[in-house]
């Protein structure tokens, strides 16, 4: 979806710590999009830094409400995986 990485790209802080180091990479996050379009149940399925991880999984919190799946016209929760790209220019 264009327009979740898009939101994820432009809320993402890179963390100092891992400027100064030199940390780069992709997360990989995996969250629930509840029956009620809420987000919840984040976790990192690949893993780069404890640093960048936990921007990653802070910036998927900070997520808009979603429409909700629906399964037989009644809301259903989803699960998404979104890569999260950490690059230094």
């Amino acid at each position: 979806d264009p327009a979740l990485l898009a939101y994820i790209a432009e809320h993402t802080n890179y963390p100092e710590v891992a400027k100064e180091n030199n940390i780069q990479g992709k997360v990989i996050v995996r969250f629930c999009v509840t029956a009620k379009g809420t987000v919840s149940q984040i976790s990192v399925l690949k893993s780069v830094d404890p640093e960048l991880d936990k921007e990653a999984m802070r910036v998927v919190s900070t997520l808009p409400s979603f429409k909700p799946g629906k399964q037989g016209g009644k809301p259903v929760p989803v699960w998404y995986m979104v890569p999260i790209n950490f690059t230094l220019k």
